[in-house]
């Protein structure tokens, strides 16, 4: 009998380049690492903002099993009344109880349960119910079910991240970071047995700024030009968190940070040349 699972963290998806990335990769990880369980951050696969149900059944069919999010979930506005049934889909924990969806997922392995848990940060970020006191509140009834316990936290500051995660050392089995796209080279077990990382990072092109194009980035910090970010394209980012958990005690046993690009292709047009407007003295 196996005394570990093994689980795949996915960082933020980003548009349709995330998604390839992953239905080129997933199912080969699935396989080749026996993974128990594929968790990815959902709320910039449609179009970079938001989700949509084709979407969503698209990264089904890639092999993820249970989806996280964060202050984008609510984007589509088509999605929001199907939040509260879908089972495999969550919104941040800590948003009112009120709020379409739910911030905790429970998956079987056989006669092993995990638990998921989606929990936004505050700093820089919208102000909602703190993080911390959520956990306080709820995390007992939770190990009372499991104590396979997994937690996306979708915040901003990176001290906010690794307040969480020392905050839950011993407490949880693994708190993994997104929201910044950027990966973080810190993915390590803490003291009690706590698999962490601030940031897992993006699927998402990475000739971009955080998954969106170069040239309508720059426009913003230049000029404050307020025009809708859109998708960049060419070769894509990686970005996972492979997690071996014991079954028994919770804990995290192996913890790697999986994080590859593909092959640039200087016949791919994706990067237009860049305009640098002179700024006034």
């Amino acid at each position: 009998m196996t005394t570990t699972i093994r689980v795949l963290a996915l960082g933020d998806i980003v548009g349709r380049v995330g998604r390839r990335i992953l239905a080129r990769f997933v199912p080969q990880l699935r396989k080749e690492y026996n993974l128990d369980l594929v968790v990815a951050n959902i709320e910039n696969a449609a179009g970079g903002f938001g989700i949509t149900l084709p979407v969503l059944e698209e990264l089904r069919t890639i092999g993820i099993d249970i989806m996280t999010s964060g202050n984008h979930i609510y984007d589509k506005k088509e999605i929001i009344p199907h939040l509260d049934t879908l089972g495999d889909v969550l919104r941040p924990a800590n948003y009112a109880d009120s709020a379409p969806g739910n911030g905790v997922a429970f998956f079987r392995i056989d006669e092993i349960e995990i638990a998921l848990i989606n929990l936004q940060g505050r700093i820089l970020m919208p102000w909602i119910s703190c993080p911390f006191e959520w956990c306080a509140t709820h995390l007992a009834q939770i190990r009372k079910r499991t104590p396979l316990i997994l937690i996306d936290f979708h915040a901003e500051a990176t001290s906010e991240k690794q307040a969480m995660g020392w905050y839950l050392d011993g407490t949880v089995s693994a708190v993994f970071g997104t929201h910044t796209h950027v990966p973080t080279a810190d993915a390590w077990i803490l003291p009690h047995g706590t698999g962490y990382i601030t940031d897992i990072g993006m699927n998402g092109p990475y000739h971009s700024i955080i998954g969106m194009r170069v040239k309508h980035s720059l426009r913003r910090y230049l000029h404050m030009y307020p025009k809708q970010l859109d998708v960049a394209r060419g070769p894509a980012l990686f970005s996972g968190l492979y997690i071996e958990i014991d079954i028994h005690s919770g804990k995290t046993v192996a913890i790697e940070h999986w994080v590859f690009r593909e092959q640039y292709d200087e016949n791919i047009p994706f990067l237009k040349s860049i305009e640098y407007a002179q700024t006034p003295m």
